[in-house]
């Protein structure tokens, strides 16, 4: 048994814990009971967290970690396939890179799950995975760090597959070729579930890739997860919604504060970021770090995400601050990056929060998380200690202030 003993446990789960205990079953990675004064085994391991702060690994709802590395080039680029604006048959998977310096950045400040996810250059993009932000061994082999999968079709509207095809003078050009495309792949899917349902059983049914991977999402099994920045194209997907009724998680969602009421009408929860990017594009002008308080009084459920690389994954818990800073309840906001993003992701059964039976991904901090200066000590994913900070930290090469299992 590993114990992890005294300190502030922020279980997200209920109370926070003063001076609490968290026992942990080291075979099977998993939180065995949490509480006060903890019975201490003569052969348990112990972590003395006296005067720390405990809480659930972050989670990131909607980044390109792994898929779009860092500082390679065209080389680390995995994350569109633009050679055909609906493409649900590509899995993010299948290009992930788990030695991206990026899952060094994640563990480093805190996260330990993330949504992979494919870019947003055409309609539809592929198969999404949630994966934790370790992996085990020296060929740091992704299946061994895949927690959902798949976990939600990528999707986009507005001005990212409008550019992208516009400029190879192909449809979709225009906002309402967007739409067009995606309710034609839409119903091509509907029409090849049906012949699917009605061929004869001793009969070759001629099988597609491209509308089998969306026809999860039809059937109900993981949701779309769609990019969408500006308010009239965040309108558009819900006009589709209602019209075929699928699944879905909102992308972004600068401008979903202007329609938050049309949100809750449909209780469709929203993945909110990145927050400091900067007014890159047209659909970015009305940005604000508001917008998660907005949404989050207006009844709306809500993540936090920074779309790494686009801001880079260690900013994620800045951004959460921010959003305190700009109106968002602080409890609201831890919310934001455990249990809520873990229940957007559908792996709130395994982590988002700390309680007995789920996986041991715990950070352990000199402070509270919501203080900017709170640095991060240790980080167990599944009861292992897979990053610690150096007691010499400040002495050592920038960069090399922790070491990773």
């Amino acid at each position: 048994m590993l114990v992890i003993k005294g300190g502030l446990v922020i279980t997200m789960n209920g109370d926070d814990i003063e001076d609490g205990m968290i026992q942990i079953d080291k075979d099977s990675g998993k939180i065995v009971a949490i509480g006060k004064d903890l019975p201490v085994g003569e052969g348990d391991e112990v972590i003395d967290a006296a005067g720390k702060v405990i809480h659930p690994g972050y989670i990131d709802t909607h980044t390109h970690l792994g898929v779009h590395e860092e500082g390679i080039g065209w080389e680390g680029h995995d994350v569109n396939e633009l050679t055909d604006p609906t493409t649900p048959q590509m899995r993010a998977i299948d290009g992930v890179y788990m030695n991206d310096e990026g899952f060094r950045d994640a563990l480093k400040a805190g996260i330990t799950t993330v949504e992979v996810k494919p870019g947003s250059g055409n309609v539809i993009g592929g198969l999404c995975v949630t994966l934790k932000t370790w992996s085990p061994g020296p060929g740091r082999i992704v299946d061994n760090a895949v927690l959902r999968s798949p976990s939600g079709m990528k999707a986009a509207f507005g001005e990212n597959p409008k550019r992208v095809y516009g400029e190879q003078k192909k449809s979709p050009s225009t906002r309402m070729g967007v739409a067009a495309v995606f309710r034609d792949i839409i119903i091509q899917t509907l029409n090849y579930l049906e012949k699917q349902t009605k061929a004869e059983a001793d009969k070759p049914f001629e099988r597609n890739l491209k509308l089998e991977s969306l026809a999860l999402v039809l059937r109900g099994e993981i949701p779309f997860r769609i990019h969408s920045h500006r308010a009239d194209d965040i309108m558009t997907v819900l006009r589709i919604r209602d019209e075929f009724g699928f699944p879905m998680v909102l992308e972004h969602c600068t401008e979903a504060w202007k329609v938050a009421e049309e949100l809750v009408k449909r209780d469709i929860a929203c993945s909110v970021g990145p927050l400091m990017t900067s007014r890159s594009k047209v659909e970015l002008r009305d940005r604000t770090f508001r917008a998660p308080a907005l949404l989050q009084k207006a009844g709306v459920k809500i993540s936090i995400c920074t779309d790494h690389p686009v801001i880079p994954i260690q900013h994620l818990v800045t951004q959460v601050i921010i959003a305190v800073r700009d109106g968002l309840d602080g409890r609201d906001a831890l919310k934001a990056v455990t249990i809520n993003a873990a229940e957007m992701l559908g792996v709130d059964a395994r982590v988002g929060s700390l309680a007995p039976g789920k996986d041991a991904d715990i950070v352990i901090r000199d402070r509270h998380p919501l203080d900017i200066s709170s640095q991060v000590e240790q980080v167990l994913i599944g009861g292992q200690v897979v990053c610690r900070r150096y007691e010499d930290a400040l002495e050592r090469t920038p960069g090399d202030e922790y070491q990773i299992a």
